[in-house]
């Protein structure tokens, strides 16, 4: 009988066990908690005085661009947010629209220094494996921290850096998951949604009634997820990819990270990989793409072997643990997919695809949409659909998700070729931190807010009499 773990439990004092939990940042303080508001210039981390200059370059001074249509660069930082958001001091005070997000502005500068501070971060220690005998529940945020054994999270700050580190893995399980929040009976899932689900349950769980444990793994074929056009989801440790396969005891993960901008493992004696330069703002044609930041690549101290060979490009691979391995291929996904093409299984393969901009205009193709460039998405959601296999989109607002649905009416051979299985809307498992685009300070959006899915058309063909 499983049973949800008790609150006097949770309430008896437990030293973290180094075997069951890991974390990420030492605990060597540099900022107090009420030291943790600096202007980016006077930033006590090279990071953050970086990113403010990166902004200096790119950003232009909404004053100047709605009163004289011109793009000059800010240079003056706000007193109250610490970001630069004006040209000068005298159109920072003329403008009244500023205080609209300025509160989120600090919220972000502090959230910023705060997981740089050197305390201890215990919202980003992971539970270890979760007892047979409990189950966890996928409704939201609080109640699978809850449910899952997660330290309290007592205060926002908290909230934000933990979901804003489990959004990537969560985004999969919450969505895969028997016990999912995205149900038929909230109109989230469709028929045909329920059809591929099920699919792809019976490989990630058991049949009713029989214990989830990770002897029933044996024999079962490995679930391949495909994070396609992967950014700063393949710079995650593997440990909180990890968190996943705790979720599926019974399941096997092979994880593919495809894209040009997939981050590579780096040995700790490897030196920091510098910053990149910041871009002139005049080749920024395309003001408002925004694009999660990649990071450099995750550290790790086992063994990763170069697959460069064996598949053509760029890539490595992984074997994490039992239940985890993880490969990464630095290519577009339509040069590797002769590779897999005969290969890919609705029972056992899904295709991620976080923020990837279908309805944004191509930076390398004039007056065409990202979704129809063949510099971008244009051949792979042909590829994607082809393989009757469940696609999962992530978008980071609700104006995102709308633009990259309505760029699916217009794409050859996209429109007409696919099934709904997740209705657009709003992901539970969303991060709930801030993130500050460089090109503009007041566009700020949340990783993953929101979620759909789709699946190549199935037409079932019928047998039928010839009148004569």
């Amino acid at each position: 009988m499983l049973r949800i773990i008790s609150r006097s439990r949770r309430s008896l004092p437990v030293a973290p066990s180094p075997t069951c939990r890991r974390q990420l940042f030492g605990w060597a303080t540099i900022l107090a908690e009420d030291n943790l508001f600096h202007p980016l210039s006077k930033s006590p981390f090279p990071q953050l005085v970086d990113f403010g200059k990166r902004i200096r370059t790119l950003a232009p001074c909404p004053v100047c661009l709605k009163s004289q249509d011109i793009r000059r660069a800010v240079r003056h930082e706000c007193e109250d947010c610490g970001f630069p958001t004006h040209c000068s001091h005298e159109h920072w005070q003329q403008d009244n629209e500023h205080k609209k997000y300025c509160g989120r502005l600090r919220t972000a500068n502090e959230d910023e220094h705060d997981v740089r501070s050197g305390r201890r971060i215990r919202e980003f220690e992971m539970p270890g494996p979760q007892p047979s005998d409990e189950t966890v529940s996928l409704a939201n945020w609080d109640i699978f921290w809850y449910t899952r054994g997660f330290t309290s999270m007592d205060t926002d700050r908290q909230r934000r850096n933990a979901s804003k580190l489990l959004t990537y893995p969560m985004s999969v399980a919450g969505t895969l998951h028997q016990h999912s929040s995205l149900t038929l009976r909230n109109q989230r899932v469709t028929p045909e949604g329920a059809r591929s689900l099920a699919a792809l349950r019976t490989v990630l769980h058991t049949p009713s009634g029989t214990p989830e444990t990770q002897a029933a793994a044996i024999n079962k074929p490995p679930m391949r997820i495909f994070i396609v056009g992967a950014r700063a989801e393949s710079s995650l440790p593997p440990h909180i990819w990890e968190q996943v396969c705790m979720l599926f005891p019974t399941a096997v993960f092979q994880l593919y990270f495809i894209g040009p901008e997939v981050s590579f493992p780096r040995h700790p004696d490897d030196p920091p990989t510098p910053s990149p330069p910041p871009q002139d703002s005049s080749s920024r044609s395309i003001s408002a793409i925004w694009k999660p930041p990649a990071p450099p690549g995750f550290i790790t101290r086992k063994t990763v072997r170069r697959m460069d060979a064996a598949y053509g490009v760029p890539s490595y691979h992984l074997a994490y643990s039992p239940q985890l391995s993880i490969t990464g291929l630095q290519t577009n996904f339509s040069d590797i997919y002769p590779r897999f093409q005969d290969t890919f299984d609705p029972y056992t393969d899904a295709f991620f695809l976080f923020s990837p901009g279908f309805g944004f205009p191509s930076p390398t193709t004039d007056d065409c949409l990202q979704i129809n460039s063949s510099a971008e998405w244009g051949p792979v959601i042909p590829q994607l659909l082809d393989s009757k296999c469940a696609i999962f989109v992530t978008g980071f607002s609700p104006t995102d998700v709308e633009r990259d649905v309505r760029s699916l009416e217009g794409a050859e051979g996209v429109s007409g070729e696919f099934d709904w299985i997740v209705t657009p809307g709003s992901n539970p498992f969303g991060s709930e931190k801030w993130d500050i685009a460089e090109f503009d300070p007041r566009v700020m959006v949340k990783t993953n807010w929101g979620i759909w899915g789709i699946r190549g058309k199935r037409r079932d063909v019928k047998e039928g009499y010839l009148a004569l």
